[in-house]
This record gives C-alpha cells, sequence and structure tokens, in this order.
C-alpha cells in the first residue's frame, strides 16, 4: 500500500477535539471512521470503518492495524506516529490497499489530533473513504477518452486522402488498431458480388498469429448470411456458441483456434460490399456496445475511403479502355486508308475448276477457328484475296483486318510498325505508337510475304504466336493481344529454313494449315470467267461496253503461260479495256499469236515487256533476294535506269489481287 496523491474529500470534516463531539459524528458519518489509540491500537469505529477492515466491530478493540493488515500498517503506523508526535492532521492521503484483485481497492482518508484536557495528544480520528468505484469509473472514463482520441486521430488521417494512399492508410491503421486495442489480428474482406463468398483485402497480425485465407466460401454459411444482413455479430468466448454455429465454430478451430471474435459490415449506398474482423487468439476479449460502436463509425470511414478507390480504379480503367479503343480505330484507319472503299466478298473468288473448289473447302473449313493459315502461291494467285474470304467467314469478321506487306516495309522500321513503339524509343519516335499486331487485336493480321521477315524479328513473331504478347519498343512491359495470324508467301520456306534464313520452329508454327494456291496455268477453264468479270467491272468504271471477245483472242488467252498470274491477267485486260473504242475487247497475248489488227512488237516494246513481266512477278520489288534486278541479271540501279528509258511506271489498279 502507498500514497498516491491528494484530492478533495467528499464529505469536509473539522478537526475534533471533545470525545462527546467525536462518538456523535462516528455515529452519523457515513464514511469510515476510527479512533485509534497512542499505542496503535483501534479504541472505537463505526460500522462503516468494520466493513472497509472485513471484522465485525466488536472485535477490533485491543487489536493493531498490523494485526488486520501488514501491508495497511506499512503504510498508516508511520502517518499515525508523526499526528501524535507532531499534533498536526494529515489530510486528503490516497492509499491503494491489495485485496487479491488486480487493481486493489482504493482509499482516501485524513487523520487528526484528538487533545485531552492537558493539552496532549493522547489520541488519533481517523476517515477513510473506499474510491475504488470512483476510481474505476475515472479509470474507464479516461480509457474511453483515449479510445476516441486514438480512434479520432485515425478517423482524421483519411481526410482528403488521396486515392493512392488509400490501401497504405488503410494497412497503418490496422496496425494501429491491432496494437492500441490490443487485438491480435484485424482484416478487412469483400463480399462477392453473388454473397457467396468474402475476399480479403488488407489484413494485419501480431507476430506468431496466422493470416486469414484469402477467400471463403462455405466455411461460415451462418456469418455471411449476417453479414448479407448487414448485422453486427460479436462474442467472447467462441466455445460458447449455439449448436447452428457449428461450421464457425470448426473455422476457428481449425484457422489457429480463434477465442474471441467480432465481425461489423459496411453498407455503400444501400448494398453491403464487406466487413471488418477482429479477433484475439490468447485471451478472451469482451467486445462493449461504445467501442463497437466507434469501430463501426471508423470501418464506414475506411470502407467510403475504399468505394472511392474502387470507383476510380473503375473510371482510370473506363479511360483506359476508351485510349485503347482510340488508339486502336487511329490505327486501323491508318493501315486501312488504301481498303476502306473496297469490299472483299466470297464472289470474288471466280472459278469452276477442281483447284478453285477445292480452295473454297479449305476456307469453309478453316474460317471458323483461330488457327493460324499458311497460303502458298506464286505471285499474283490472289493471296489476300482467300485471306480476306477466311477472314470474312470468321467471328472475328466485325473487325477490319490488317495487312502488312513484310517485304514493303525498311529492315529498320518493321519491328516498329508490328509492334509499335514509345516516345523516345529511338530518334524520330516523337510520340507513342500504336503497332499493327495491338491494333489487330480480337481481329485478323495479314502477314504478306512472311518469307522476307528480317531473322531478327522472327523470335519475336513466335513469341506472339505462342504466347499471345509482345513488348513495344522502348517498353519492357508485355502487352497481350489475342490475334488470329495468316501468312502468305510465294516462296519456299522449307528451303528458306535449309538456307538458315528462315526459323524452322517459326515455320511449323505458320504451318498449322497450309493452303496451296494454284497458277493460272494450272486452271485454264476459269480464264473466261475471269476476263468477263474483269470485262464487267472495267466497263462500269470506264463507261465503255463490251459485247463480245474474239474466240481466237479467248483461246490464245487459255493458252498462255500467265508467269504474273491474275494480275497480269486484270492488268491486260485493264490496258485493253483503256485502248478499246468498239464493242469487241482484243487482249493483246504477248505468245505469239496477236489479235486482229495487232501490230508487231519492237525489240524495245519486247524489252519492256518481259521487265513490266518480271516486276509484275516480284511484285514491283527490285532490290534484294529475288527481286526484279536480281532475276534480270542488272544492278538495281541500271535496272532504274533502263525503266525511266522504256517509260515503265507501276500502274495504281483499282484494287489488286493477290
Amino acid at each position: 500500500m502507498r500514497p498516491t496523491g491528494k484530492r478533495t474529500p467528499a464529505k469536509a470534516v473539522s478537526p475534533v477535539t471533545s470525545s462527546r463531539d467525536l462518538e456523535q459524528l462516528v455515529h452519523l458519518a457515513q464514511d469510515g471512521i476510527a479512533i485509534i489509540g497512542s499505542d496503535l491500537h483501534f479504541l472505537h469505529l463505526n460500522e462503516r470503518m468494520a466493513a472497509m477492515t472485513g471484522l465485525p466491530a466488536g472485535q477490533h478493540p485491543d487489536l493493531t492495524l498490523r494485526d488486520l493488515d501488514r501491508s495497511i500498517a506499512l503504510a498508516l503506523d508511520p502517518i499515525l506516529s508523526r499526528t501524535f508526535a507532531e499534533g498536526r492532521p494529515s489530510m486528503d492521503l490516497e492509499l491503494v490497499v491489495p485485496d487479491g484483485k488486480s487493481q486493489g481497492r482504493h482509499w482516501f482518508f485524513c487523520v487528526y489530533p484528538l487533545k485531552d484536557s492537558t493539552g496532549s495528544v493522547s489520541r488519533c480520528g481517523m476517515v477513510v473513504q473506499d474510491i475504488t468505484e470512483q476510481k474505476a469509473r475515472e479509470s474507464a472514463q479516461r480509457e474511453r477518452l483515449q479510445v476516441e482520441a486514438f480512434l479520432s486521430d485515425l478517423s482524421s488521417a483519411f481526410i482528403n486522402v488521396s486515392v493512392s494512399e488509400v490501401d497504405r492508410k488503410i494497412e497503418d491503421a490496422l496496425q494501429k488498431l491491432v496494437e492500441f486495442l490490443g487485438f491480435d489480428r484485424c482484416s478487412i474482406w469483400h463480399l462477392s458480388d453473388d454473397g457467396s463468398s468474402l475476399h480479403i483485402t488488407h489484413s494485419f497480425a501480431l507476430p506468431g498469429i496466422e493470416q486469414p485465407p484469402p477467400r471463403i466460401a462455405g466455411l461460415i454459411p451462418v456469418w455471411i448470411s449476417m453479414i448479407k444482413r448487414g448485422e453486427i455479430f460479436r462474442i467472447s468466448d467462441v466455445d460458447e456458441l449455439a449448436d447452428t454455429f457449428w461450421s464457425e465454430k470448426k473455422y476457428c478451430r481449425d484457422h489457429g483456434g480463434i477465442r474471441s471474435i467480432m465481425f461489423i459490415p459496411a453498407s455503400i449506398g444501400g448494398t453491403i460490399v464487406g466487413a471488418i474482423t477482429f479477433v484475439s487468439y490468447r485471451v478472451k476479449r469482451e467486445w462493449p456496445d461504445e467501442l463497437t460502436q466507434r469501430l463501426r463509425v471508423l470501418w464506414e470511414i475506411f470502407a467510403n475511403a475504399l468505394e472511392r478507390k474502387r470507383a476510380d480504379e473503375q473510371i482510370q480503367h473506363a479511360l483506359a479502355e476508351i485510349k485503347q479503343l482510340k488508339d486502336r480505330l487511329e490505327a486501323e484507319n491508318v493501315f486501312l486508308r488504301d481498303q476502306i472503299h473496297v469490299e472483299y466478298k466470297h464472289e470474288d473468288i471466280i472459278g469452276k475448276s477442281a483447284a478453285v473448289r477445292n480452295v473454297l473447302v479449305q476456307i469453309k473449313q478453316v474460317a471458323s477457328t483461330g488457327s493460324t493459315v499458311l497460303i502458298l502461291g506464286e505471285t499474283g494467285t490472289g493471296k489476300e484475296l482467300i485471306a480476306r474470304a477466311i477472314h470474312n467467314e470468321s467471328p472475328r469478321s466485325a473487325r477490319a483486318m490488317i495487312k502488312v506487306n513484310c517485304a514493303a516495309l525498311p529492315a529498320a522500321l518493321i519491328e516498329a510498325e508490328l509492334f509499335g513503339h514509345e516516345k523516345g524509343a529511338y530518334t524520330g519516335a516523337v510520340s507513342t505508337r500504336v503497332g499493327r499486331f495491338e491494333a489487330a487485336n480480337g481481329s485478323t493480321i495479314f502477314l504478306d510475304e512472311i518469307g522476307e521477315l528480317p531473322l531478327e524479328l522472327q523470335s519475336k513473331l513466335l513469341r506472339v504466336l505462342q504466347e499471345g504478347q509482345f513488348e513495344r519498343l522502348g517498353n519492357s512491359k508485355p502487352i497481350k493481344v489475342d490475334v488470329r495470324v495468316i501468312a502468305a508467301t510465294n516462296m519456299s520456306l522449307v528451303q528458306a529454313v535449309k538456307d538458315g534464313t528462315f526459323r524452322e520452329d517459326l515455320y511449323y508454327r505458320l504451318n498449322v494449315f497450309p493452303i496451296s494456291l494454284p497458277p493460272l496455268r494450272e486452271r485454264r477453264e476459269d480464264i473466261p470467267l475471269l476476263v468477263w468479270a474483269m470485262v464487267e467491272e472495267f466497263s462500269k468504271v470506264f463507261g465503255k461496253a463490251i459485247e463480245r471477245i474474239p474466240k481466237k483472242n479467248m483461246e490464245a488467252m487459255e493458252r498462255y503461260h500467265w508467269p504474273g498470274n491474275i494480275r497480269e491477267l486484270r492488268n491486260l485486260v485493264e490496258r485493253a479495256m483503256i485502248l478499246n473504242n468498239g464493242a469487241t475487247l482484243v487482249v493483246d497475248i504477248q505468245d505469239g499469236t496477236a489479235g486482229a489488227g495487232i501490230a508487231p512488237m519492237t525489240i524495245e516494246g519486247m524489252e519492256r515487256m518481259h521487265i513490266n513481266a518480271i516486276l509484275e512477278k516480284t511484285g514491283w520489288r527490285i532490290r534484294g533476294r529475288n527481286g526484279a534486278a536480281e532475276i534480270l541479271g542488272l544492278k538495281p540501279t541500271t535496272l532504274n535506269s533502263r525503266m525511266k528509258k522504256l517509260g515503265i511506271r507501276r500502274k495504281t489498279a483499282l484494287s489488286e489481287l493477290k
């Protein structure tokens, strides 16, 4: 027992010197009063004092404080002795009296000297108040004020908090809640849209305390039902749960031995969005109403901050989708400018030969799948037309097909064209650019002349085919795409693999469903159909009506070798339509058989025709492997000079078949 401070007594007591006045005071007082002799024995005490010491009043005479309680005597004997010696009262003393409980009992007392007729102090009066309950109330009030100040500080941390800081603030707040209020763990849960499960979003646990599972479904059905109804649940001893909570009791046993638990649901706009849980493992925890309500208010602040963050994420996601769609549309507009007025339909695949019918069957077989297609055929056989037919018959037909000519793009820029680049990725990259693969997301990309793709880019294309992702130049973050690839080539990829210019693994990835297009010389029976279809098309453009084509001229066309295939046929028909002024059309065929009225060709004309044919065969590609200059045995500069001299220029057709 020790003095703990001064305070004003509940009832003022004045010093008393006469025995008669003292006896009256003893009987009337509501506080404990005792008369102590000079030898520190009890001379008299009232019933209130006897109740405080724990002995009946009649047993106190001839007993000392030491006989009652040594710890009380150690604190009071010096004070009484000093009062006898000095004759001065000792006022407003407070003692903590052990009683076997954690807090003990609190006594507030005063000691007064009592003088006899000679003026000597022969006795002392002691007035005692038991202020244990008052102390408990004061302690509870202080604790409430501390908790309220703590919760107020936590709440104020969320005023005008930025969305990016919400998660960190909540994690800090959960840690402070656990450490300040004495919980073992505090967790925040999100209720799934269908209300069947809880998903953890934030949690803090003291060292050695088990963290909850990331998702709970079917393990605590009663508690989830209560959360969905917005009901607060709290229990100090899980073992006291009713039998209807058998699943919840099992969950507590299986997850570290939870002893006490409380959860508080949160509602946003009338919809329950989740709950916060407070758990104790080591001791049974009480959940006072006042604390519960303050935690509920704090949880609502957390929930609103999380909802604001979720709404902001939805807005950012929507803006990102809008930007992605905008970029994609802009990319499509760039890539499709030269095709915007052209429609490709199955009716454009003209022919009745077995070879054409076989190709149409293959188109039907593969179109509805997402498989990669490799179209093989000579220049001018209609490879792009077949690719568009496959795309138009596929589930991706609502989106435009993106076309890339691998031979036409400069080697230094083809990677940026295919996969895009970030601003500043290289000199000249003044803005971020969406690549053609990204523009083709959800659609089809047609890689024409795939054999001309540089070897260093083939591995990146292989990754797109295998994993569906790539990186823009200047950005290491992978971009996932869903793109169907249709490739085409007029060269032998098998030979290119042997020569080391084409990756073998890429070849096998592309060669999932090969379609071989027959050259025009192998489908001669289709030539009349093709010629009349072209005549009909050009008649509308040039405003000329063609009624007949001489039989000999048509037979000459059927006999011709057609090295440039359908493209060469189309160019000859177009030229004949331009030159023709009557109802009969004669197509100039350079196979030794001329139509009526056709003059013999000069050596210069033969040279012009031969260079034209080679250029058509190579797709007007002059330089590089299998280019026109290499085939003609000329330097590219020499070929350019010869073309300029002969007036050879590439014509821009209304539409171009490949």
